[in-house]
């Protein structure tokens, strides 16, 4: 099933996994699918580790998901370390194994680089890897979004410019990085309209378990915690109970605010972890 054929029918509600190291990891991945699976999300996604070096695990795995779990799987496919050869390589086989769904990002440099640096013989950014798949292949694309714009991009406008490439590349729907505030997705929304994406842009939450943990993902995603909530999760100091109650209440209420003010649906970052995205659906359950 192609993604974007059910987007805007209902709110949908997806996970993000990253591939495990080891066997057991993967054994412990399959639980926390298992724990999600009642929640019927409509996708489930799988990405790269840095640099592309999960690769050969991240195309086992969504094979395995879709096979074995029953859910439909969007693979992770980036720009890094990759020439088009091998990069129509992955794609042939996730069209091979019945894949139908890949988000086509450049990717992160590999660990110890600090910047991005185009493989000879392949892309320097997602939007040529989306005219690419396009142009050969029949996938549902999806590409990332940044509501507080790219950390690499010098201005809001500089950054819109570059999705409005990858999105007339031929990209089907976006998925925003982690924000905190509503009011960022909203307003990057609008500014997407406004220059002509018309692509439904799918939120990401990411729900905070570890406090100096999301510090350094929001340092490196530039990404910001608003400071009323920062103040509170920082007033709860070493209580991962209390920590996790402040999160799910405020993750909950972002994702009933989206959904009530049309967004198509919520894309979970579950850092491999249930239990904070269960209470949270929970709750949204409950009403």
């Amino acid at each position: 099933m192609k993604i974007a054929s059910r987007l805007g029918k209902e709110p949908l509600f997806s996970f993000e996994f990253f591939p495990p190291k080891g066997p057991e990891g993967v054994d412990r991945l399959f639980e926390t699918i298992a724990e999600l699976g009642p929640y019927q999300p409509a996708y489930v996604s799988v990405t790269y580790g840095a640099g592309g070096s999960t690769r050969r695990l991240t195309v086992d795995l969504v094979q395995r998901i879709k096979r074995e779990a029953g859910i439909e799987a969007m693979a992770h496919l980036t720009c890094v370390g990759a020439t088009r050869e091998e990069l129509a390589a992955v794609l042939d086989e996730l069209t091979s194994t019945g894949i139908e769904n890949v988000i086509a990002l450049r990717g992160d440099p590999p660990r110890g680089e600090t910047g991005f640096v185009r493989t000879e013989g392949g892309f320097g950014h997602a939007a040529e890897l989306v005219a690419f798949a396009r142009a050969r292949y029949d996938f549902c694309l999806a590409a990332a979004c940044y509501p507080e714009k790219h950390q690499e991009a010098p201005d809001l406008d500089t950054d819109l410019r570059h999705l409005k490439a990858k999105v007339d590349a031929g990209v089907d729907f976006l998925i925003t990085q982690l924000f905190y505030d509503n009011r960022d997705y909203f307003a990057f929304v609008e500014r997407a309209r406004g220059i002509g994406i018309t692509v439904p842009i799918v939120p990401g939450i990411m729900p905070i378990t570890n406090l100096a943990q999301i510090k350094r993902i929001t340092t490196l995603s530039a990404a910001r915690i608003p400071a009323d909530l920062l103040a509170r999760l920082e007033s709860a100091g070493a209580d991962a109970d209390a920590v996790s109650a402040i999160s799910v209440e405020h993750a909950t209420a972002q994702c009933r605010g989206l959904i009530d003010g049309g967004a198509p649906g919520v894309h979970f970052y579950t850092l491999n972890r249930s239990l904070a995205t269960r209470h949270i659906l929970d709750r949204l359950r409950a009403g």
